[in-house]
C-alpha cells in the first residue's frame, strides 16, 4: 500500500460504503462546470461503476482512486475526495488527470497536493506513463497553482472552451512528461 501512500492521505479503490459521498459529490452543481457535467448521476449508475472498478485500466482506459485523509500516522481518517486517470491511451502511454476535494472543509489543507504527487508517482513508476495531461479552466487558479507546482506545464489554450453564467472563458491544457 506505501505506493499509494503519501505523508496526508492513501488513495484506495472505491468500495461499495463510498455510494453516498459518491452520489453526492457528483451531482454537487457547484463543481459541474470543472468536471463538465450537465446531468445529475442516479445512485443505480454509480454502484454499478463501483462493482466495476476492479476492470484493469487496460480494460476500461480509466482508473478512480477514493482519497482518504490520514491521522496518526498511516491510519485512515476519513474520505475526502476523489483523483482520477482517464483517457488512458496505453499505446502512447498516457492518460489525463482530475482530481476533486469533494468535502469542502477539507479543501486547503495539502490533501491535493499530496495526492497528486502519490498518483503521479504511481502512474509513472507502476504504469509506466510517459506522459499525464489535464485540462484547466483558466479562471481555476488554485488548481492551475497545484499542477503548476508538480511540473505540469501550459502547453495550449482553448480560447472559449467553457460556457458558464458569464459568458465563455477559456480553458488551458497542461501536461508532464516523464522524463525517466
Amino acid at each position: 500500500m506505501k505506493a499509494l501512500e503519501g505523508k496526508l492521505i492513501q488513495l484506495r479503490a472505491p468500495e461499495p460504503e463510498d455510494l453516498e459521498c459518491l452520489y453526492r459529490w457528483e451531482n454537487d452543481t457547484e463543481i459541474w462546470q470543472v468536471s463538465n457535467t450537465l446531468t445529475p448521476f442516479s445512485r443505480y449508475i454509480l454502484k454499478n461503476y463501483i462493482e466495476s472498478a476492479h476492470l484493469d485500466i487496460y480494460e476500461t482506459r480509466q482508473l478512480r482512486f477514493m482519497i482518504d485523509a490520514l491521522s496518526n500516522g498511516s491510519e485512515a481518517k476519513k474520505t475526502i475526495g476523489t483523483i482520477d486517470l482517464f483517457d488512458f491511451e496505453p499505446y502512447h502511454n498516457r492518460a489525463g488527470i482530475g482530481i476533486l476535494i469533494g468535502e469542502v472543509s477539507e479543501r486547503g489543507k495539502g490533501f491535493a497536493n499530496d495526492a497528486l504527487k502519490v498518483l503521479i508517482n504511481y502512474a509513472f513508476t507502476v504504469l509506466k506513463l510517459h506522459q499525464l495531461y489535464c485540462n484547466i479552466g483558466i479562471e481555476n487558479q488554485l488548481s492551475l497553482r497545484l499542477f503548476q507546482n508538480h511540473g505540469f506545464a501550459i502547453i495550449g489554450e482553448k480560447k472559449d472552451w467553457l460556457k458558464g453564467e458569464d459568458g465563455w472563458t477559456g480553458e488551458y491544457l497542461l501536461q508532464l512528461i516523464n522524463r525517466h
